[in-house]
């Protein structure tokens, strides 16, 4: 399980979160599990419930998602998870060109739970969805605290303004999956 430290983007610091750490918990066949625990979460705005559904503008409030370009390609995909339940799920072709909604057959479980200073959101992906040969990464989330501040998480910033979607994000590797 390795661990990943997300940084604020500079121009959109945040109030009281204290930092963010997302992981892999694992990936077989079946599932992608990931993590992310938000530290200083007193003034989180979490999405009240939906139930499972695909939603868009998810990354309008609080929103973890994870981007997956297999080596030597520009494709990529995009996974948006709330913890509304809510998800979807996008391909592109080249950088934020080429978007279509991308085929998942079953839905992704998602599931927040808050401490008293601390939150986690775990995610399992379905592996159908997911590209099956090694692929850069990025680990992102889009944070909503009380007052309507948000903040933007990346494993690394490369422009003036916040983009998950640039290559300078990606700098997590995910390995093929494992048989189970």
């Amino acid at each position: 399980m390795e661990m990943y430290r997300l940084v604020p983007h500079q121009a959109h610091p945040p109030l009281a979160i204290t930092s963010i750490e997302a992981r892999v918990i694992g990936r077989d066949t079946n599932w992608l599990r990931l993590r992310w625990r938000i530290e200083g979460a007193g003034r989180l705005v979490v999405p009240k419930f939906a139930g499972k559904g695909r939603a868009d503008n998810l990354w309008q409030t609080t929103c973890f998602e994870v981007f997956l370009q297999p080596e030597g390609g520009e494709p990529y995909c995009e996974f948006n998870l709330s913890p509304s339940e809510r998800w979807n799920a996008y391909d592109f072709q080249s950088r934020r060109e080429g978007m279509a909604e991308r085929p998942v057959q079953r839905e992704p479980v998602c599931t927040m739970r808050m401490g008293s200073s601390f939150a986690i959101f775990d995610a399992a992906i379905p592996g159908a969805a997911l590209p099956q040969s090694h692929c850069a990464m990025g680990l992102t989330s889009v944070i909503e605290e009380e007052d309507g501040h948000k903040s933007y998480w990346a494993l690394a910033h490369h422009e003036t303004k916040p983009d998950f979607h640039d290559p300078a994000c990606f700098t997590a590797r995910l390995a093929p999956p494992s048989a189970t």
